[in-house]
């Protein structure tokens, strides 16, 4: 199960999850009424960057355990890529709401993206070399 490579990259992705809860995405400041605060952007600062990313999180472990289904594990792959996707997108709208930098542990939310894509890509290969096992038979 874990030596898979897309078990690996799964694990990736959900380690990855797990840390964009405790380091910046964004750091800067944003206008308030009478000046400016410091603000900081992470998978906490909003309640929807902080359900899907929990989203992420269970769907890459559930995912990881589904090896002997691997229609299913793929199905769910690409569903983490969905979801993935609409992360960063949540980040991008958070971001025009205040003026700073990008951190560079932002790195780890498009990491979960490329966790889902290269084990999307295993999942795949392992299928072909089963369809190509089966035809030998």
């Amino acid at each position: 199960m874990i030596q898979r490579r897309q078990s690996l990259w799964l694990l990736l992705a959900c380690i990855c999850a797990f840390l964009t809860y405790l380091l910046p995405f964004y750091s800067g400041t944003r206008p308030i009424n009478n000046g400016i605060e410091k603000a900081i952007i992470n998978a906490q600062s909003t309640f929807p960057l902080m359900i899907l990313t929990g989203m992420s999180i269970v769907l890459s472990l559930v995912t990881i355990f589904l090896y002997k289904n691997r229609k299913l594990q793929f199905r769910l792959c690409l569903a983490g890529i969905l979801l993935s996707i609409l992360i960063i997108i949540l980040y991008f709208l958070e971001i025009k709401k205040l003026s700073g930098s990008i951190s560079l542990s932002a790195i780890l939310v498009f990491a979960i993206l490329d966790g889902y894509i290269m084990a999307a890509i295993g999942i795949r290969k392992d299928e072909k070399t089963v369809k190509a096992l089966d035809r030998l038979r």
